[in-house]
């Protein structure tokens, strides 16, 4: 119990540290080129009463789901067929270095190309961001898997999908938390830049709209506002995957 409350003092202090330092510096620069915290709690407010902040950031928020949920997918499935098929693995690898290593711009201007300005391109190109990373890290989860506890379940002949849920699954607990921590602190950032291209709404395209009247608060009233709705997904879906993985160990 002390400890959990010696992290949660740290976690204040460290929050509060930012926001003085963030602070200190807007004292010393333009304030219109690093508006202070006061500045952009004014902005959020105003936005908020509007209901702009809450419309385009609930819109942005959806399209990160939907993409998080197709990449984690599509990503888990390759990843674990490629690391229990050592002929599957020699043919897609080449695939997946290509899909790692193509920028994601260069992803986004083609699916808005190839597809249209509309929501399909969009969460396209978001999703083709991240499954390679997730195959990547499912990858490793899938030759992680110790076979000793397979050939138990094995000899006592246990159904391959009783198999499945109790001896390989927990074994890819903390596989799948670190694909999707990384997935989620990457999609919503290229999520930002596919409106900023081709949305009429969302985060994005409203940063879009601050960037071009040089509106400084603005951009980070919304970068504040959804970075905080984040964190908050994060406490509320990962954090109690996390604990879940600790009883697990």
């Amino acid at each position: 119990m002390n400890a959990i409350s010696s992290n949660a003092v740290l976690r204040i202090a460290s929050i509060l540290s930012f926001f003085l330092i963030w602070h200190l510096a807007s004292i010393f620069v333009d304030v219109e080129l690093l508006p202070g915290p006061d500045e952009v709690s004014k902005k959020i407010i105003e936005e908020a009463k509007s209901s702009e902040l809450f419309f385009h950031t609930l819109i942005t928020l959806k399209r990160v789901s939907i993409s998080f949920i197709i990449a984690m997918l599509i990503g888990t499935f390759f990843g674990l067929y490629m690391g229990r098929n050592e002929r599957a693995n020699t043919i897609l690898d080449d695939w997946l270095v290509l899909g790692l290593n193509v920028p994601a711009l260069v992803i986004i201007i083609l699916c808005y190309v190839w597809f249209g300005l509309n929501e399909m391109a969009a969460i396209l190109a978001v999703s083709l961001n991240k499954i390679p990373m997730v195959a990547v890290i499912m990858r490793e989860g899938s030759r992680a898997i110790d076979k000793d506890y397979l050939d138990v379940g094995k000899f006592y002949k246990i159904g391959k999908k009783k198999l499945f849920f109790k001896v390989v699954l927990p074994q890819l607990y903390p596989y799948l938390l670190s694909s999707a921590r990384s997935g989620l602190s990457l999609i919503w950032k290229i999520v930002l830049v596919v409106e900023l291209l081709g949305r009429s709404n969302g985060v994005g395209f409203k940063l879009y709209g601050f960037f071009q009247f040089f509106d400084i608060s603005g951009i980070l009233a919304y970068t504040l506002a959804f970075v905080i709705l984040i964190i908050f997904v994060e406490f509320l879906l990962i954090r109690p995957f996390e604990r879940k993985i600790s009883v697990w160990k």
